[in-house]
């Protein structure tokens, strides 16, 4: 690939930083703030601190992403990733669920997203539908259709007119971000209670923070959070990648992890538990709050700016895996084709198609806890890999070494096996989803490699 076919420090960092501030930042702290008997943590000091841990987390995860990925300097994120370092059916499972769930499912959720923030823009409701061939179909559903179909065809053309809209995108996102971060501190009180204040932990806060429903929170924290190693999976595409995916990774989770904090207080100061509680659209009723319905309904098109950010970046990302497993297996050989432009167009094409399946036929709570917790299994496996890393490579094939090793990889380890066991016995169904998603992963593996060793 030559030069100007990879992508720059910029795009990349925007990359990372599009992928991570999407949906889940905007929708989770309205299945926080329900009661912690229905699974919420309804205190102001234990929503901002999983926030903060959620992001130490991610920190701890980027650190060895960093090492695994400038060693191994190749697309795929964790296909490439478990391949190489466990065995390749495990790979190919990885790569399975960033088709079906990871990229699609989070692309089919942004779209859901958009739909229903872009409402008032627009000036529909989200919920009212039309019929198509005797289905119903919300608005809402047919925006998220519309949307993945004109971002995945743009992105058709070539990586740097990608990387270009990519920067753009989540330059209007960030701004935004900081409006919204910015203005309790210009506004100082509210219902004569200061920020501060609002803030500070009470004797419920530390009997929430040592409950289940804590942990399980961190399942829409660390989906919030999940494009925090979206550089690795174009790490074959960066230049000067030894230089570029370090500096990405770990500037793109402190960023994130900073607006994320501010995000929600702001959130949390502005608008109660009542108002917020189980919506998806969240900066919407906070803008109204804030600025009023004519001013809010400017932000909400903004919002919707923002999520294209984010799903663009998700378009940019997903298909390196697909074009990867085409790069391996001779039956996926068409993922691997690509445009002048250096662009893979089936793959971007077939993840467009399973996203819009998505949209149309699941909910947007059933696609985050899903991804939630399938996600950061995988994420799991690939971190607990640096450990293999280091006896299959030596020190002088590893340019870039894990921060604070092994103590960084352990807490990200010990943190999402916390999470997961606690989601389980919060909601064992859920688990159960994750494992029907990843087994024929497995089958699929098996039955094409045992095809191509005939030929």
């Amino acid at each position: 690939m030559g030069a100007d076919n990879k992508y720059s420090k910029s795009a990349a960092l925007s990359m990372v930083v599009a992928n991570m501030i999407g949906v889940g930042v905007f929708s989770a702290i309205g299945f926080q703030v329900i009661p912690i008997e229905k699974g919420g943590i309804p205190d102001n000091f234990a929503i901002l601190l999983v926030w903060l841990i959620g992001g130490l987390i991610s920190l701890c995860g980027a650190f060895v992403y960093a090492e695994i990925a400038t060693t191994l300097k190749q697309n795929g994120g964790e296909y490439t990733f478990l391949s190489k370092l466990y065995h390749p059916s495990l790979g190919f499972a990885s790569g399975w669920i960033s088709l079906i769930v990871g990229f699609s499912g989070a692309i089919a959720s942004t779209g859901l997203a958009i739909g229903k923030y872009s409402g008032p823009a627009l000036g529909f409701d989200p919920s009212s539908h039309i019929y198509f061939f005797g289905i119903p179909l919300t608005y809402q559903k047919i925006v998220g259709c519309v949307v993945i179909l004109i971002i995945s065809i743009f992105h058709l053309r070539s990586v740097k007119i990608s990387g270009l809209l990519q920067t753009i995108l989540t330059g209007i996102k960030v701004l935004l971000l900081i409006i919204f971060c910015l203005a309790p501190f210009f506004i100082g009180y509210r219902d004569g209670i200061s920020f501060f204040e609002k803030f500070s932990p009470t004797t419920s806060s530390f009997s929430i923070i040592y409950s289940l429903p804590f942990a399980s929170a961190l399942v829409w924290v660390m989906y919030a959070y999940s494009g925090w190693n979206s550089a690795a999976y174009i790490a074959g595409s960066i230049k000067k990648p030894n230089k570029s995916i370090p500096f990405v990774l770990i500037l793109g989770v402190l960023l994130v992890t900073f607006i994320y904090v501010l995000l929600n207080a702001s959130f949390l100061f502005f608008c109660t538990f009542e108002q917020m509680m189980y919506q998806e659209d969240v900066g919407n009723i906070v803008s109204i709050e804030l600025f009023g319905l004519r001013a809010g309904t400017v932000f909400a098109g903004f919002f919707s700016l923002a999520l294209l950010s984010t799903m663009s970046a998700m378009v940019i990302a997903g298909p390196k895996v697909s074009e990867q497993v085409g790069n391996d297996f001779l039956f996926f050989s068409k993922l691997s084709k690509k445009s002048k432009g250096g662009s893979p167009v089936f793959a971007i094409l077939l993840q467009a198609f399973i996203s819009i399946l998505l949209v149309l036929f699941s909910s947007f709570q059933e696609l985050i806890e899903t991804l939630g917790i399938t996600l950061a299994f995988f994420s799991l496996l690939t971190v607990f890999g640096v450990f293999i890393l280091r006896k299959k490579y030596s020190a002088h094939e590893r340019p870039v070494k894990t921060i604070g090793y092994p103590i960084t990889p352990l807490i990200f380890i010990s943190m999402i096996l916390w999470m997961i066991v606690s989601f389980a016995i919060e909601d064992p169904m859920k688990i159960w989803y994750s494992v029907v998603a990843i087994v024929p992963g497995f089958i699929i593996y098996f039955l094409i490699e045992k095809n191509e060793k005939k030929q």
